[in-house]
């Protein structure tokens, strides 16, 4: 079986305690700038800028963990403590995993 790709558990309590429009605001901040920071990862991993990578998966681990995207969140801390590498796949991982949550984060605000 396939971990979901938001803990609803954690989604809910965020609605909760936040509000759900609020929440629906930050899902859509969320969503503008996520690519943003996949792009940064690109673009640092090409230049050899191992601090610049280092923030990037670390601000997207954060902002994954706060909706619930446990996943996204571990691959994102997975190349924040590794550091800079030279293997585009676990890139391509982070993308793939992002589209799933962009698409369950926009499902659980449409709700």
């Amino acid at each position: 079986m396939t971990e979901p790709t938001i803990d609803l558990p954690t989604f809910t309590e965020l609605q909760e305690a936040a509000g759900a429009a609020f929440v629906t605001e930050l899902v859509g901040t969320f969503l503008e700038e996520a690519p943003l920071m996949l792009a940064e990862l690109r673009s640092a991993q090409a230049a050899g800028a191992a601090e610049t990578f280092r923030r990037a998966a670390h601000s997207l681990k954060s902002n994954s963990h706060t909706f619930g995207a446990t996943r996204l969140g571990e691959l994102s801390r997975e190349l924040e403590l590794g550091g800079l590498i030279a293997d585009t796949g676990p890139l391509d991982a982070l993308d793939a995993e992002y589209r799933r949550v962009a698409a369950a984060l926009t499902e659980q605000c449409r709700g």
